[in-house]
């Protein structure tokens, strides 16, 4: 049976599940980009689904964070409104996620399921993340497939991902995994990073239509991440159905 599962990827992020909730650890950077990533989902959130623009524009939504690790876009997610599903192939991550959930009460839905064995179900979403996951994924045709078989009509995808150029592997591997030391060593694999006409290969057959794209640019020394219209190494992608 396919599956998108990558067992090596599942066993690298398990290693470290009690450091997500962490700021300064392993996992520091996630919590640095965040702010980021939680404003820009907002900002087209809002615009495509005419939400107020309140301290729950969210409300009447369900959204599905696809590898949700610890729940660092879950709870923001609920926060603002929405009825949240995070699930995770790493079982770890979502004890330490519904640990995290309970402590600081805000109500998220987290299962240790896989995006291929959700979507043999009858459930679907207004709004999937996929969000740094579908570079650590075993068949990336199958990930983005289920997705898209769990999206309402309508409903909007948002991608974050690295693109596969030299610059990429020069950045995002050497850099900030063997120089800065900003993540864990083996963290990611270039030749698994997507450029985004491939993901739209699979995606606008199945009416699945790039809405907007915006680069993301990482500040070593203030630890700030911005939007570019530079795509060659971080990028966001917003869909809608």
């Amino acid at each position: 049976m396919q599956t998108t599962v990558e067992n090596s990827e599942v066993e690298k992020f398990a290693s470290i599940a009690s450091e997500w909730w962490d700021e300064k650890g392993k996992l520091r950077t996630l919590h640095q980009l965040n702010p980021l990533r939680i404003a820009y989902i907002r900002e087209k959130v809002i615009a495509h689904f005419g939400g107020k623009d309140d301290h729950v524009p969210f409300k009447g939504l369900k959204i599905l964070d696809i590898g949700c690790g610890g729940g660092l876009l879950s709870e923001p997610m609920a926060r603002l409104g929405a009825e949240v599903t995070g699930i995770d192939a790493a079982e770890k991550n979502i004890k330490v996620a519904a640990a995290h959930s309970a402590k600081s009460g805000v109500a998220v839905n987290y299962k240790h399921i896989t995006v291929e064995e959700l979507a043999r179900g009858e459930e679907k979403f207004d709004v999937i993340l996929n969000m740094e996951v579908i570079e650590h994924v075993a068949d990336v045709d199958l990930f983005l497939k289920s997705c898209a078989a769990l999206l309402k009509p309508n409903g909007m995808m948002f991608i974050a991902t690295i693109n596969r150029t030299p610059k990429a592997f020069a950045l995002a591997i050497i850099g900030a995994e063997y120089v800065l030391r900003l993540l864990p060593r083996g963290t990611h694999d270039w030749k698994k990073f997507l450029k985004p006409s491939e993901i739209n290969a699979v995606l606008e057959p199945l009416q699945i239509k790039l809405q907007h794209m915006t680069g993301v640019n990482y500040n070593p020394l203030s630890g700030n991440f911005k939007t570019t219209d530079d795509l060659s190494i971080n990028y966001m992608m917003c869909y809608a159905a």
